[in-house]
């Protein structure tokens, strides 16, 4: 039992420990978001995590690595998730501000500005947030009158249109109500042929009559009694 305790703090002893593996990744993505290559940043800090999922320092990096990455549904994520928690001011305030950008450049400007309130809560005097707090109440005014604008075009359109098919509506009827004189004319050429037609029919028919007339006569007096 003694061998194996000396065993294992022997192990425990040749390889460093989980914190320090997991600085040392910290460190590595540090200089890899400095030159600009954030995706394998991203990597390590996501390997940092898994070490320590816990870690403030690993999850407000891979945030800034996300973001950088274009990512910033998953960047707002990250960051809401850091304010929730218990950190110094100092901290807090970094957080709501990277929160807020990453509203800020999904364009939901009412969520980025409540973010950038509540970090200038944490730290009044960040000239950073105060400008950008400013800028996202400019782009919510402008969104809201792109908004109103489009909502506006599109009634336009509809009356238009609404319009457009009730000219056509009355038009319609108008033309149920009176024919053209072409139309006209040409129902009065076709009667005058449908009638022609049945005097002819009717004389061919009298003719029949007779005949048969004739027929039976003529029938009736050779008939066998």
């Amino acid at each position: 039992m003694k061998n194996q305790i000396i065993f294992i703090l022997v192990i425990l002893l040749g390889f460093p420990s989980f914190a320090q593996k997991e600085n040392a990744l910290l460190r590595q993505g540090n200089r890899k978001f400095d030159n600009g290559n954030f995706k394998e940043a991203e990597k390590d800090y996501r390997k940092a995590l898994e070490l320590n999922k816990e870690s403030v320092k690993g999850q407000f990096n891979l945030g800034a690595a996300v973001y950088k990455n274009n990512n910033f549904e998953e960047s707002a994520k990250i960051y809401s998730n850091l304010a929730g928690k218990n950190q110094d001011r100092a901290i807090q305030s970094k957080v709501f501000h990277n929160q807020g950008n990453s509203f800020l450049q999904s364009k939901e400007y009412d969520k980025s500005i409540l973010a950038y309130k509540n970090a200038l809560m944490n730290n009044p005097k960040d000239l950073d947030t105060k400008y950008n707090l400013e800028y996202a109440k400019m782009m919510l005014k402008k969104q809201q009158q792109q908004q109103q604008q489009q909502n506006k075009d599109k009634q336009d359109k509809k009356d238009q249109q609404d319009k457009k098919d009730q000219n056509k509506d009355q038009n319609k009827d108008k033309n149920q109500e009176k024919p053209p004189q072409d139309q006209k004319k040409i129902s009065k050429d076709d009667a005058e042929r449908m009638l022609e037609a049945l005097k002819n029919d009717e004389k061919k028919t009298m003719q029949k009559v007779k005949k048969q007339q004739a027929k039976v006569q003529v029938s009736g007096v050779d008939k066998d009694w």
